[in-house]
């Protein structure tokens, strides 16, 4: 999209978000409470969802997301933006209370969003028109099913839920848990990592995704696992049980052992939507800070005239702006160069592990100022808190974001940086400083 229109569609966004969201946030609070008091057969979007998707339609802001060469493959219009451009957008969502509020609204929402792109790039036509354009009209919910709760998840060669063979279908059996979004009685579709290889099979060939309709016999939600209390009503969190689960052949995506494959090019753009929010979570965080510091007074002073009160402020605007910047440039270099190229994946790694931890701490600070009220219900800052502490484990552990990076750098300072050969000066030591007495 050209820089003028960008502008204008930045400008239509946030006056949406004035209009329509900022306003509307405690309404959506109350009707998801009502909603988790009726029951799980009632856990959907609530009313006020609905209302405001019509009129992000009306405004041009639906599917966002979806970038022009994705947008191609799906046959649907999405907002023609590049993953640049998309960063501004997705932060400027991100500013509402929950994080996701407003994607809802515009249909911009994880898991959907890469699921969306997976059916984009690796659907068969059949896939697409069955899955991926309801999934685009927001007619229905889908989830992404790979965590298992017997193996440390965050190395997917450990999954072991099987995927056999038997005749034209396959059968899956397994137990998986923070299945987010399954707790929706609108998610109609799975996507489900499991393992189709013998234990001869190459680690990186024995893992598929295959789709898998929630309407299907032997799937039992057993529960929604709880995050600091919270359910996460109405999307959940599921713990999901596989008992002899059997769908069609057709149903795999992209070829039996393609599971990582697809699971790389899904977690470039995908997952790092996730940190654009949070830059917006952060500044939202920042402005309740300062505008705190400047309306109490304490011990003669006000608050935004202590030395201290300053100086995190201008952390914060330090870390915040940082932390954009990496965003930035990942998300540009994924436009230009794809997200398998060697310094755009060590970017993801960095942006997925700097992000959350960043915004954590400038919401903590924004806590800490603010008193008991900033970890009560009169405030945004509990759910933003807790939305980013739970980013450092659910996008993939820190530890494993830093691995990754530090792994790359070191292969790239071995094989490319000029600098790696300078070895260390050696002197001569055959005059001593003070002779031996």
């Amino acid at each position: 999209m050209d820089a003028a229109k960008f502008e204008a569609l930045k400008e239509n966004l946030w006056d949406f978000m004035k209009k329509e969201i900022y306003p509307n946030e405690l309404l959506h609070i109350q009707q998801v409470k009502a909603i988790r008091a009726k029951g799980p057969s009632h856990w959907r979007q609530p009313a006020i969802i609905f209302e405001l998707r019509e009129k992000a339609k009306a405004r041009g802001l639906w599917n966002l997301f979806l970038p022009v060469d994705s947008a191609k493959l799906a046959g649907r219009a999405g907002g023609g933006l590049t993953n640049l451009q998309y960063a501004d957008c997705c932060e400027i969502m991100g500013t509402a209370n929950h994080a996701e509020f407003a994607a809802e609204a515009c249909n911009c929402s994880s898991p959907d969003t890469g699921n969306m792109e997976v059916l984009a790039r690796f659907g068969t036509e059949e896939q697409k028109k069955k899955w991926l354009e309801p999934l685009l009209d927001a007619k229905i919910r889908s989830a992404y099913a790979m965590t298992e709760p017997a193996v440390a998840s965050s190395d997917a060669t450990n999954i072991r839920t099987s995927i056999t063979r038997d005749g034209d279908e396959f059968v899956i059996n397994g137990r998986k848990h923070w299945i987010t979004g399954a707790g929706n009685v609108d998610c109609k579709i799975m996507i489900l990592m499991g393992r189709t290889g013998s234990k001869d099979t190459a680690t990186y060939r024995s893992q598929s995704q295959i789709l898998v309709p929630t309407d299907t016999p032997g799937i039992t939600l057993v529960r929604p696992m709880e995050t600091f209390g919270d359910d996460d009503c109405p999307k959940g969190h599921m713990e999901i049980l596989f008992e002899d689960v059997r769908v069609p052949i057709s149903n795999m995506l992209w070829g039996e052992g393609r599971g990582f494959e697809i699971a790389q090019l899904r977690l470039g753009p995908g997952r790092i939507h996730h940190c654009m929010r949070m830059i917006g979570q952060a500044e939202r965080a920042l402005s309740h800070m300062c505008r705190r510091a400047a309306s109490r007074t304490a011990f003669g002073q006000q608050l935004a005239e202590m030395g201290s009160v300053v100086q995190q402020v201008a952390e914060c605007r330090a870390e915040i702006d940082q932390a954009r910047l990496l965003v930035r440039e990942a998300a540009d270099r994924m436009d230009r160069l794809g997200n398998t190229d060697h310094y755009t994946r060590q970017l993801l790694s960095l942006v997925k592990a700097v992000v959350p931890n960043m915004t954590q701490r400038v919401v903590d600070r924004a806590m800490q100022l603010h008193g008991g009220l900033g970890g009560s219900q009169d405030s945004f800052l509990p759910a933003a808190f807790v939305g980013t502490r739970n980013l450092r484990w659910a996008d993939g552990p820190d530890e494993v974001h830093w691995r990754t990076a530090g792994r790359l750098e070191l292969s790239f300072q071995r094989k490319q940086s000029p600098l790696y050969q300078i070895e260390l000066y050696d002197h001569d030591r055959s005059v001593p400083f003070r002779a031996k007495l």
